[in-house]
């Protein structure tokens, strides 16, 4: 569902990218070049008319592959705009003062599309936007007062030009604007709700797993208790020693805190049960809480050494989990001859360091990461 609706989004950011580049091209070369083209006569200098096409062709052509692209506004995004406010003086300065307000005179009109693809992805798009088109009317509002062009006629064509094409602009850049911060909205809410699906999930699965441990140990506190009502003897060493191993497995349950199961703790809690089921005493403080995230391999390589000792432990073994926001520390202490280890430090090719000791019929295996 998530990805679904992260495609939409994409799709309403590409879309309305591709709305603005093709209603920019379909101006340019439908109104435009035809009046370019039809009233070459017209022209005071035609030929700098062209040119002042083909550059705001070449100017489009830049903005365009930047917004289809990706993300960031095209580079010298600002001496671009000032090249397209030129190509607006160049294509005023190419008419007949008569002609000012004219068919032929397109650029003061068109201009402000090039403006909308310059901004697309600025973070200030809309000021950006507003300045480029206050400079491109006061541009044409000077050349209607140099040419004395200051009749109510020439004003209104003025007014309703410049009205509508803001109005066109500025409109579309805020309209699309809105579309994708709606669906940038939809995907966090999805993504929301999909994290709190994934909460519950891993809740009920913990709740699951210690009510079926909570289980486990129950029958054989039942199992103790039908033995010793039977008469078996609370001195005897295995019984004993099956009591003390209850009520560590007990303790460790009632004290775990963690909310959401992590591959690491899970992982041990696994090798620890395996271990408790061949009689070993197994001590572990609480752990499960504030571990970081791991990257790839990290893990394997946390858990390979310290559950080899914990599966050879004979009769006892302690079991430490420590972390901080970069480091994360597994350490195991158990009563194992078998287990080979290395006079020196090893370093696994994520990262971790692991740590051999043997003193006194125990081994120390200390496995460490720490990121960057």
């Amino acid at each position: 569902m998530t990805d679904d609706i992260e495609q939409v989004a994409q799709r309403y950011s590409r879309y309305t990218a591709i709305g603005a580049v093709v209603i920019a091209a379909v101006w340019h070369t439908g109104y435009d070049l035809t009046v370019t083209v039809t009233g070459w006569q017209s022209f005071r200098w035609p030929a700098l008319a062209a040119a002042a096409w083909v550059v705001y062709t070449a100017i489009g052509v830049v903005a365009a592959l930047a917004m289809l692209r990706g993300s960031r506004p095209p580079a010298r995004a600002r001496a671009l705009a000032v090249a397209v406010l030129a190509v607006d003086v160049a294509v005023i300065v190419s008419c007949r003062p008569e002609d000012l307000l004219g068919p032929i005179d397109w650029g003061w009109g068109s201009v402000g599309w090039l403006g909308v693809l310059l901004v697309w992805n600025r973070p200030r798009r809309r000021r950006d936007l507003m300045v480029f088109l206050a400079a491109n009317a006061g541009i044409m509002l000077a050349a209607m007062a140099v040419t004395g062009t200051y009749d109510r006629v020439s004003i209104a064509k003025y007014l309703v030009v410049m009205v509508g094409a803001v109005t066109l602009q500025l409109g579309y850049l805020a309209g699309c604007h809105t579309l994708r911060e709606r669906a940038e909205d939809a995907v966090l809410l999805a993504r929301r709700l999909a994290s709190d699906d994934a909460w519950r999930e891993s809740a009920r699965r913990i709740h699951a797993d210690r009510l079926h441990r909570y289980a486990v140990i129950r029958d054989a506190a039942e199992s103790l208790l039908k033995e010793l009502a039977d008469g078996a003897d609370p001195g005897d060493p295995r019984v004993r020693a099956d009591c003390t191993a209850g009520a560590m497995r007990l303790r460790r349950l009632i004290t775990e805190r963690e909310d959401v199961p992590d591959e690491l703790v899970s992982a041990l809690r696994e090798r620890i049960d395996a271990a408790e089921r061949r009689r070993v005493l197994v001590t572990a403080p609480p752990f499960g809480e504030h571990l970081p995230h791991l990257p790839d391999g990290v893990r394997e390589d946390l858990l390979r050494a310290p559950i080899r000792a914990l599966d050879g432990a004979r009769s006892r073994a302690r079991v430490t989990v420590s972390a901080m926001s970069t480091m994360v520390s597994v350490a195991v202490v158990a009563d194992n001859d078998d287990l080979p280890i290395s006079a020196t430090s090893v370093r696994e090719p994520s990262g971790v360091v692991v740590t051999y000791q043997r003193q006194e019929g125990e081994v120390w295996i200390n496995s460490i990461w720490q990121g960057p």
